[in-house]
Formats: C-alpha cells, structure tokens, sequence
C-alpha cells in the first residue's frame, strides 16, 4: 500500500460524517404532537381563529417553496404567485366540470406541477436579476392568459362552486384542515428532499454552482426539479386560497403582493433553513394582526424591520438561535466528527459551528466539489 493511500485510511478512519448531533426521534415526535394539537383545533377555537390560521398556512407554505429556490436552489422567483394563481384557476375548472374543490386540490396541485415544466424550459438558462425578472413576466402573462376566457369570469373572476347544501361551520373546518394538511406535506417534502443526494446536490449549488459543475453535480436537472416542486406547492396553496375565498378573481389570485409576502417570511426567520420560515410566517402574521388598522404605517413598518434584520441578523432570526445554540430542529446538513475526540464535533463544534454546506468553512462544505469529506 503506497503512502498516500495509507494516509487516505488513517484519514477516513479518524472522522465520520453524521447527520446530526442530537437524536431527531424526539424531535419528530414533538412535530407530531403539534400537528395533531394544530388539527383538533377547529373543536377548540372560534372560526375566526381558524379563517386566520388558513391565512398562515397558505403563506407558510408559499415561503417554503421560496425558500426552496432561493435558499438552495439560488433561483430568486418573483413569480411564484403565477403558481398560486393557476392552482386556484385549476380548482375552479375542475369544480365548474362537477366536482368537489377538496377533491380538486391535489389535481391542481399536479396540473401546476405539469404547467412548471414548459415554464422552466423559458428561464432555465437566466440567473439572478433575469430569472427574476423573467418570473416576473411570465406570471403577468398567465394572468393576462386567463382574463381572456369569459368562461371563467375574464377579469372579475367567478365564484366557486361546489358548496351547495354544506354547513358554513363544517365547511369552515374542513378547509382549515385542507390547509393544515397542505403545509404539513410541504414541509415534509422539503425536508425528505433536502435529506436526499438531491439535496447535497443543492447545497453545492447553493454554496458554489461552478464547482457543483465541476464534481459532477447534475445541476440543471436539480433545479428542475426545485422549480417543479415550487410550482406544485404554490398551486396547493393557491387551491387552499381559492376554496378559503369562495372565489377566484385574477386580480388577486395572480398579485405580486404574494411573493412579497413568502421573502419577507422567509428573510425574517431565515434564509436557507426549514425552520426559517416558520419563525418569518409567525412574525409576518403577528404583525400584520397588529398593524393591519394602521394603513399605509403598517408596509413602512414591515419594511423597517425587513431591513434591521437584513443588516444586524443576515441569517434571520432563527439563524440568531442556531448560531448561539447549534441546533436545528429539521437538520439536512452534515457534521464531520472526529474520532480521537470521542465522537465530538472537529473543534468542539461542526466544521466551525455550521452543518456542512450551510457556508465557507475550513475544508469545504460537502458536495461542494471545492474539498469533498
């Protein structure tokens, strides 16, 4: 055995790659418990209550998907509510055709998945300010596509069918636990994604897109699929929306005022992480109950804060928690350990104190091709 092929075993064998420090079973378990807590709570609380958690459900999923692109795809969308409007439009053809809207929801959460790809196919070579831009365009275009059918209300929009002879208390219900299961499944699916070697694939991307290139990493397709997951949970949300409203109207359905809403969530609770926005839809929502009597004070006032965390806390808020304490409650992330120190992290903390990938570190993040573990 050559000398260096010998070192490569001392090497391997001195460190091991995890993924966590801490064991994520409680963690599920307590995530269960919320879910389950979160959907007894039509039996608990007043409807108003639930009407306002609907609202929050449907943002915090819109701010999963952004986070997603933005946050490890580096694709920046200000189109997604392009998705949320087709999703909603699909809810209503489907109900106007007979059937049910909640029976509608998964469908148009598949035709907005489907419509992704065509729409990909237009920005998969922009980056950065043109991709934006881009979605942008493309989002303006779909609303303008569908004002031109009078079968669906042209510019004003219809009203949805399919409640007829159903409670307004029951209804009321089910379309918060629509919503709850929405969120619940896109959270999920972002994590199982971002847990996969798709989601190495990601982190390289995200970290260093030449060098992903470089090492092999199947970059475009990873996108792609990033783009299409997006596309499919803005639809769902946007079918959520639509059987909240009792109404589509592209006006409202197709309003950028969306995707502004998921950057601010996820900038807020942070950038890159599941956890971010969380945090951001529960600040975003707090405030906006807050300061929703205040007119024009309550955007300035969004904005002031969107800006004090941008400069004093660049990884959002939970990137303040993770930093002091190191924990992460959906860790997707590697961490190097080394052996001779009894399993503890290289230095007394993960490659500087952060899952691997989640920035510069000393040898380089995983799959980043720069300095693969």
């Amino acid at each position: 055995m050559s000398v260096v092929a010998q070192a490569d075993t001392v090497a391997a064998d001195a460190f091991q790659v995890t993924r966590s420090r801490q064991n994520v079973i409680w963690t599920g378990v307590a995530a269960l418990a919320v879910v389950v807590l979160l959907a007894l709570f039509p039996y608990l609380v007043y409807s108003g209550t639930t009407s306002l958690m609907v609202q929050g459900f449907i943002v915090l999923t819109l701010a999963s998907m952004w986070n997603l692109l933005a946050g490890y795809a580096g694709l920046v969308s200000v189109g997604q509510q392009g998705f949320l409007g087709l999703g909603a439009y699909f809810v209503l053809i489907f109900a106007l055709h007979g059937l049910s809207p909640f029976v509608a929801l998964p469908l148009a959460a598949i035709g907005c998945g489907v419509a992704a790809l065509p729409l990909w196919w237009l920005v998969s070579r922009l980056r950065s300010g043109y991709f934006a831009i881009a979605t942008w365009v493309l989002a303006a275009t779909l609303m303008l596509f569908i004002e031109r059918f009078n079968s669906l209300g042209g510019g004003t929009g219809l009203p949805l069918p399919g409640f007829t002879g159903m409670s307004p208390r029951l209804l009321t219900a089910d379309t918060y636990w629509a919503g709850l299961a929405v969120t619940v499944a896109a959270l999920l699916t972002v994590y199982v994604l971002l847990r996969s070697r798709v989601g190495l694939v990601l982190t390289a991307i995200r970290d260093d897109e030449v060098a992903a290139r470089s090492s092999g990493a199947r970059v475009g397709l990873a996108r792609l699929l990033v783009f299409v997951v997006a596309g499919i949970g803005c639809g769902a949300a946007g079918a959520v929306l639509a059987i909240s409203q009792l109404q589509v109207q592209p006006s409202a359905d197709f309003s950028i005022s969306w995707t502004a809403e998921m950057a601010f969530a996820v900038i807020i609770g942070g950038l890159g992480t599941i956890e971010g926005p969380i945090i951001g839809t529960v600040v975003y929502m707090v405030l906006q109950q807050t300061l929703q009597n205040f007119n024009a004070w309550y955007l300035i006032i969004l904005g002031l804060v969107a800006i004090v965390v941008a400069l004093f806390a660049r990884r959002g808020l939970w990137g303040l928690v993770d930093s002091r304490l190191n924990i992460r409650l959906f860790p997707v992330g590697y961490w190097l350990r080394s052996a001779w120190t009894g399993g503890a992290p290289v230095g007394g903390a993960p490659l500087g104190g952060a899952p691997v990938g989640a920035g510069p570190v000393d040898s380089g993040p995983v799959g980043s091709g720069t300095n693969p573990v």
